[in-house]
């Protein structure tokens, strides 16, 4: 049996990856900061837990305590903060890269020794990697950092036959969507645990560095659009 940690494994994409991989038969480890919604994830899915920050390495330390192996962790935590640079203060830059990126550095080196010839890393991105966003100048750095991070990182590890990937989507319909002031096209949290599912079945051989993913706006399979909250209370109060 394969094991899994997945890291902001209270919710979103984090949880719906776990409940994916608890489906196809892995001891599936989330992990968050807040216990109560992580505690309710975990017994939803069946699931393990531990409480930890990813962006702290004695807190996360307590992840991999315990484990004589890693196969898979899936880097699913993290933040979308930040304003406009000018009116950003370092404290909120501070807090998106360390959630973001920080977090990157802090798991790979609590799970490296642990993982082993066909152990993977999968980590979440987000399409501001490759097409920054106004107002989001410290999102959009910490996640091209965070592909940057993994390419360098695959280029570690390869000879230890570890895989790296990077899942890249574009709008997920999750709570972190809700204050978004605009309609959007956007995936459901399924899509990408699917994604994160299939790619661990890629052979070892095979050097698969990022996945894209974005919803489809047109034809037979487009989804209706996204209202986020934002855009409904904008509407209720003009």
């Amino acid at each position: 049996m394969r094991n899994a940690i997945i890291t902001g494994g209270s919710g979103g994409i984090g949880k719906a990856c776990g409940r994916e991989l608890a489906e196809r038969g892995y001891e599936v480890v989330l992990c968050a900061r807040g216990e109560a919604a992580l505690s309710a994830a975990a017994a939803e899915i069946g699931a393990r837990y531990v409480v930890a920050d990813a962006a702290d390495p004695a807190s996360f330390a307590a992840v991999t305590a315990g484990l004589d192996r890693v196969d898979l962790i899936v880097h699913a935590a993290g933040v979308l903060g930040g304003t406009y640079a000018r009116k950003q203060s370092f404290s909120q830059w501070r807090t998106t890269m360390a959630a973001n990126l920080d977090s990157c550095f802090v798991l790979t080196q609590a799970a490296l020794p642990l993982m082993r010839p066909g152990s993977r890393f999968v980590f979440i991105s987000s399409s501001a990697a490759h097409e920054p966003m106004p107002a989001r100048t410290a999102y959009s750095a910490s996640k091209a950092g965070m592909n940057a991070f993994a390419r360098a990182l695959a280029l570690e590890v390869d000879r230890d036959g570890i895989a790296v990937h990077v899942v890249t989507p574009g709008p997920v319909e999750t709570e972190m969507l809700q204050d978004v002031p605009f309609e959007m096209y956007a995936l459901g949290v399924a899509d990408v645990a699917n994604a994160v599912a299939w790619l661990d079945t890629v052979d070892p051989s095979v050097d698969l560095p990022e996945i894209r993913l974005n919803a489809v706006t047109r034809g037979p399979w487009a989804r209706p659009p996204v209202v986020p909250f934002e855009v409904q209370r904008r509407a209720a109060s003009s």
